[in-house]
């Protein structure tokens, strides 16, 4: 049944808004984003609608998580950090596609009950730690790409540093409850352009 809910969801929310990845369409597809959700609105998992998932925090709608994934250009072997791990769904698009994610949440109790659905759906690939997100994770830069999935008002500088030359990192930019906006940054020659995406609403980022 979440199969063929699942494939409704990329005929009918994802390639017609132009998500063309074969490879993100497939993780989309593969990855049960059911399991991800709280049990009491599993039947809304595949919704075009961002869903709560406690502690103040949400999952972003699938078709949020797929243009953000096809952004960020992920490909096997590339190594990607993740601020803000949530319910852990973006985190598994990203380790079924062959990256290695080190991903970072605040909130102790989605951090625990994130490990351990990687654990049951043997995403090995991921190293999850709980901690404030902010400074990055400066032990294991640089790399290939970051991704954040909460706002900070100004894109922190210590993000930037531990990026690889050449990568990319894609994060919402604005105050909390406005709308903000989605940029893809790209580091070359160590220096940093921007590119403004999409009009979005995320969860602020904690200093």
């Amino acid at each position: 049944m979440e199969k063929e809910i699942a494939v409704r969801m990329v005929e009918q929310q994802l390639k017609p808004r132009g998500i063309t990845s074969e490879s993100v369409l497939k993780a989309m597809l593969d990855v049960p984003r059911h399991l991800f959700v709280p049990e009491e609105l599993r039947n809304s998992a595949y919704k075009d609608c961002p869903l709560p998932i406690g502690y103040g925090q949400t999952v972003s709608q699938p078709y949020i998580v797929a243009y953000m994934t096809e952004q960020l250009g992920p490909a096997p072997g590339m190594k990607i950090l993740e601020i803000g791990t949530g319910s852990g769904y973006q985190t598994a698009i990203l380790s079924y596609l062959g990256c290695e994610v080190f991903t970072i949440e605040l909130v102790e109790e989605l951090h625990t009950r994130a490990n351990s659905i990687f654990a049951g759906l043997g995403f090995d690939s991921v190293h999850a730690v709980h901690g404030n997100g902010y400074s990055g994770w400066p032990e294991e830069a640089p790399f290939d790409a970051i991704i954040v999935t909460a706002a900070p008002e100004r894109i922190p500088e210590k993000l930037i540093e531990q990026l690889r030359e050449s990568g990319r990192m894609i994060v919402p930019v604005g105050k909390a409850g406005a709308v903000q906006s989605l940029k893809l940054l790209f580091k070359k020659n160590g220096i940093i352009t921007e590119k403004d995406l999409l009009p979005v609403r995320f969860v602020p980022m904690v200093r």
